[in-house]
């Protein structure tokens, strides 16, 4: 029997049983469109993580006031709320760390924020005007605060989008208005573009004023909050955190790194934490939707052992004129690959569409991968073959004189 026989007559028995073939091909099509669907909804927030991340800033190195430690099942506290880092650190490691080429030293808070009638709770920086280039701000309107204004410590305000529109409206523009922080009145001099959430902050819900400012009438103090740290590029990221610890621990006078009064983030290793916690996700909701081929090839197996069971004179008579147990064997053996190859095609157009729809509603980002798509393909042949393999095999072994006296 060659090839062409072969699939004349898979084409003839699957034809024979449409609903029954459709309804075992709709347990294929379920199972891979769900191992798509899910795949890239997890590679789709990988990138979205990975993105917003980045959106902190490019090589970014965040060196924060307090000692590091940790309580439960590893939770960090003591960061941010000590006291510990100055202007001068912050110009000590852009001079002295070859690996650094700008820095941004920050004093943050919430304050109530008012503006003709309407106020807002939000988070007001005090920054340089190197915040721009190290986290990846840009300016919609106006101006941003500028070096040489901060002698002078000026009360000029850029606010975020978010806080503009809870001031003052939809439609209206805040350059040259007045607001007041803490009591005290500011003039809006810019407005930052929309970057929306980092997963760990607002970054539209800031307010942006001169750091000498913020020092002087804010937080009353000479130090600040954090200083971020923009490294060359990716690979000496890792070199300069360490240099910039040696720095700190020598400018603090602090001989044991253990009883360091800061702690440094490396956004690399932010990143690639993410990163293997999201694809944990992503395999987790690729073996749940996993379970649904499982079940799909038992129904092949289950369709094809009846089939077997139905067509067994069928089988008895092809051998007795002829048919080698090899003819018999490929022809169940193709018939269960057909109907997993149908229902991989399908499974992985509807899987792809399922996809691409979701991010259409902004429901969940998600990336739709060629190796996803190339895995469908192959489960679904894989599948196939062993789930197929058994019910072939108990056909090839019938006996054709036995086969011909069953009724």
């Amino acid at each position: 029997m060659n090839l062409t026989d072969l699939f004349h007559e898979t084409y003839a028995a699957l034809s024979a049983n449409k609903v029954r073939s459709g309804l075992t091909i709709l347990g294929i099509v379920i199972g891979i469109s769900s191992v798509i669907a899910m795949i890239s909804i997890g590679q789709g927030a990988q990138g979205s993580i990975e993105s917003r991340i980045q959106s902190l800033g490019a090589n970014l190195i965040q060196v924060m006031p307090g000692r590091q430690r940790s309580q439960g099942f590893g939770v960090s506290s003591g960061r941010g709320s000590a006291q510990s880092l100055t202007l001068d650190d912050a110009n000590a490691i852009v001079t002295q760390v070859a690996g650094v080429k700008a820095i941004s030293p920050e004093v943050s808070g919430r304050y109530q924020v008012t503006a003709k009638g309407t106020n807002t709770n939000t988070s007001v920086i005090g920054v340089m005007e190197s915040y721009l280039s190290v986290r990846n701000a840009a300016l919609a309107d106006g101006a941003f605060i500028a070096d040489g204004q901060l002698s002078s410590a000026p009360k000029v305000a850029v606010l975020g989008p978010t806080v503009e529109l809870d001031l003052f409206g939809e439609g209206s523009s805040a350059i040259g208005q007045t607001i007041r922080i803490n009591k005290m009145e500011f003039k809006v001099i810019g407005v930052t573009v929309a970057k929306g959430s980092s997963g760990f902050s607002n970054q539209d819900d800031t307010i942006f004023i001169p750091i000498t400012t913020a020092q002087r009438y804010l937080s009353g103090s000479k130090y600040v909050s954090s200083i971020s740290a923009q490294a060359t590029d990716a690979d000496v990221m890792t070199q300069a955190a360490q240099d910039i610890t040696d720095l700190l621990l020598t400018r603090h006078k602090i001989s044991d790194p253990t009883s360091a009064d800061f702690s440094i983030l490396n956004q690399s290793d932010i990143i690639s934490t993410a990163s293997s916690i999201t694809q944990t996700f992503t395999i987790l909701l690729a073996a749940v939707a996993g379970i649904s081929l499982v079940v799909g090839g038992i129904g092949i197996m289950n369709m094809m052992l009846t089939t077997v069971t139905e067509r067994t004179r069928e089988i008895g008579l092809r051998k007795a004129i002829g048919a080698t147990r090899s003819d018999i064997s490929k022809q169940f053996l193709i018939e269960s690959v057909i109907l997993t190859l149908i229902g991989g095609i399908v499974g992985t157009l509807l899987g792809v569409v399922v996809s691409y729809t979701i991010t259409a509603l902004n429901i969940l980002q998600t990336s739709v991968s060629v190796t996803s798509v190339l895995l469908a393909f192959g489960v679904s042949a894989g599948i196939g073959v062993i789930f197929g393999w058994y019910p072939a095999r108990r056909a090839a072994a019938l006996n054709p004189i036995e086969a011909l006296r069953y009724e």
